[in-house]
């Protein structure tokens, strides 16, 4: 790892243009702290070489659960952080800010694999399962997108039988962020009702493969891949027990919708700070390009766009936090956050010139990310939309 290190110093500074450190309590703020000092010494100084190469480094995930970046808001006695839901944002928005990437392996691994299982889970699967999950012994998947089925996930075409002592599974999900390195796999599917269930598959078992996915511009430093099943057979133990219906994978997606809106800003902030840092040492014209208006222009309105962002996840944290939040308010969020750092990362681009389309800024590596950001986890479209059936009470997607 050491030989594709960059010769940079990360500099990185927050901007909090409303104070917004006030509304943090103490343990907020070291939380934070810990995480962006771990992203200033185990991410940004590799991550260029990693998505150039298109290199998922293996040895993230046990760092990971080292600092306690995965199931922040599991319980401790499950092997999670045991933390509110704004100090997961945080913790989301620190690794954003490194890469897009990062945080994937970070949220899929806590909201879509530790979560369903605790709360969906049995206590056996919960002893069994969500310790190695948590200290990165283990990496999990989620395997809900298919391929004639995204947008669309009750169209599923993945099926179980049940076959008296097993279970058999069969069908294929594609777009599977940690797939191709991933132990477990919590798989949703239907059984011979027409109802989803979700499945705790475990690498190994036979019928099971996990075809990485090649050719990505996009997220190049996360492992993407395949989950094709084959006459699996799954042990009857391995059924999550507590929830059936799409609604059990959704409220998966909720968690992780919530992780993304802090990420994404976080992504937008480090862009943000690399254009006002290149804009006072850029002289052109005899003086810095932040003297012009137009640059000027471009800065104050990220730094709006963050701040606005910065307070809708703050409440939205809250609302979590008091299980009050409804699936259009964070929907809204994930929606708002990826739109604000795309913007911002194209207009950091631009004041950087023709640097920032080199691996010695980040925007470029950003806005790659952040197209995938925009699209997965429900695409930009459909998320307008889940706040306009909230709006009117009529669904335009059905």
């Amino acid at each position: 790892m050491s030989e594709e290190k960059r010769n940079f110093v990360d500099e990185f500074e927050s901007p909090d243009h409303y104070h917004l450190d006030d509304l943090l309590t103490e343990e907020h703020k070291l939380i934070r702290s810990s995480v962006r000092d771990f992203v200033k010494k185990e991410i940004t100084p590799f991550i260029e070489g990693w998505a150039e190469k298109n290199h998922f480094p293996n040895e993230i995930v046990k760092k990971f659960g080292e600092i306690g970046a995965f199931g922040p808001t599991i319980p401790l006695e499950y092997g999670g952080g045991g933390l509110d839901y704004i100090s997961y944002g945080l913790i989301m928005q620190e690794i954003e800010r490194g890469d897009s990437g990062m945080r994937s392996t970070a949220s899929v691994q806590g909201s879509l694999v530790m979560y369903p299982i605790y709360a969906y889970g049995s206590e056996e699967q919960k002893k069994k399962y969500l310790p190695k999950l948590g200290s990165g012994e283990w990496l999990g998947c989620f395997g809900l997108t298919e391929p004639n089925h995204g947008s669309n996930p009750g169209g599923m075409e993945t099926h179980y039988e049940d076959k008296g002592d097993h279970y058999l599974l069969n069908g294929a999900k594609m777009w599977i962020s940690n797939a191709p390195q991933a132990d477990i796999a919590v798989v949703w599917a239907k059984n011979e009702e027409g109802r989803i269930h979700g499945l705790i598959v475990e690498r190994g078992m036979d019928g099971f493969t996990t075809p990485e996915t090649h050719g990505k511009w996009s997220l190049r430093a996360s492992c993407t891949g395949e989950l094709v099943f084959s006459d699996v057979k799954v042990p009857k133990e391995n059924l999550l027990p507590e929830k059936s219906g799409l609604g059990a994978p959704m409220g998966c997606l909720d968690k992780a919708r919530f992780g993304i809106a802090w990420g994404a800003i976080g992504a937008a902030m480090d862009c943000y700070d690399s254009a006002r840092r290149y804009a006072l040492e850029r002289i052109q014209f005899d003086k810095p390009i932040a003297s012009f208006q137009l640059v000027q222009k471009k800065l104050a309105e990220m730094l709006t766009e963050i701040t606005k962002a910065q307070l809708l996840n703050w409440k939205l944290g809250k609302m979590m936090d008091e299980g009050k939040a409804t699936t259009a308010q964070i929907s809204m969020a994930k929606r708002n956050g990826v739109e604000v750092a795309l913007n911002i990362a194209r207009e950091a681009r631009q004041i950087h010139g023709g640097m920032g389309i080199t691996g010695e800024y980040s925007m470029m590596r950003h806005m790659m990310n952040l197209e995938s950001v925009v699209t997965y986890e429900g695409t930009h479209d459909i998320h307008l939309l889940i706040l306009g059936a909230d709006i009117t009470g009529i669904p335009a997607f059905k």
